[in-house]
């Protein structure tokens, strides 16, 4: 990632906010779904003048398997490894709506699984489109982490994993020099998890439990999630 890239890429985070959503049946299947939005009033303060010259509209809907099936000549070229982690992302559901007439700025990743273990990383979806269609190398792994979920019927875990820690040391450097006016706006993001049984216990002790004690929810600042991903890490015991 070059300084270009890295600094728009704090320049759109900085005014995002991000929200994963998982249900869990008691047979273990579920749905999960994040959603990226973007704060129009946080982004106008970073986008200055360039705000109201904005000219952008994207308006797309897509299921991951169209991509195999179109761009399958490209398809076929990769390993078999690589085919298979293409695969995990099937059934993912796409919709991205961006605007700047509207001031509308928002994508959303879905699936529905039969267990946890099933649900791959949504965050690298688009890039992982984009390899199929253009024959790319796999883009989505210089991202600098990974997240991994599991559960046995009482425990899910959501496993965040560094994978590249040259990344995520010029990710911190950016942030820093980019200064403080980047991390004070609002971006956040948010856990909302849903269990068939009551929670017994949260690993992390600032989630807030539903009154039925089956769901939670967690907020971090976005900047700090990127800074330190495994800070997103979780394991909740159900009764």
């Amino acid at each position: 990632m070059n300084f270009i890239k890295a600094f728009l890429l704090l320049f759109l985070v900085s005014s995002c906010q991000v929200t994963e959503t998982i249900t869990i049946n008691a047979d273990g299947s579920g749905s999960i779904e994040v959603i990226q939005l973007r704060d129009e009033n946080s982004y106008m303060q970073l986008a200055g003048e360039n705000y109201s010259r904005e000219n952008v509209f994207r308006d797309t809907t897509y299921i991951f398997k169209e991509y195999i099936k179109n761009y399958n000549g490209n398809f076929i070229k990769y390993t078999n490894e690589e085919q298979k982690l293409f695969e995990k992302y099937t059934n993912v559901k796409v919709l991205i709506k961006e605007s700047s007439f509207e001031k509308e700025f928002k994508s959303t990743f879905s699936l529905d699984f039969k267990k946890a273990s099933e649900i791959p990383d949504l965050y690298k979806t688009e890039d992982y489109a984009d390899d199929i269609k253009y024959n790319y190398a796999l883009t989505a792994e210089s991202h600098y982490y990974k997240i991994d979920y599991g559960f046995d019927g009482k425990v899910f875990k959501r496993l965040v994993s560094i994978t590249n820690p040259a990344e995520l040391q010029k990710t911190k450097d950016e942030f820093k020099k980019a200064g403080s006016k980047y991390v004070s706006l609002t971006q956040t993001y948010t856990l909302r998890y849903h269990f068939p049984e009551k929670i017994k216990s949260v690993s992390n002790e600032k989630a807030i439990l539903s009154p039925d004690k089956k769901s939670l929810a967690l907020e971090f600042q976005l900047s700090e999630c990127l800074q330190n991903p495994e800070m997103t890490n979780l394991e909740v015991v159900l009764e």
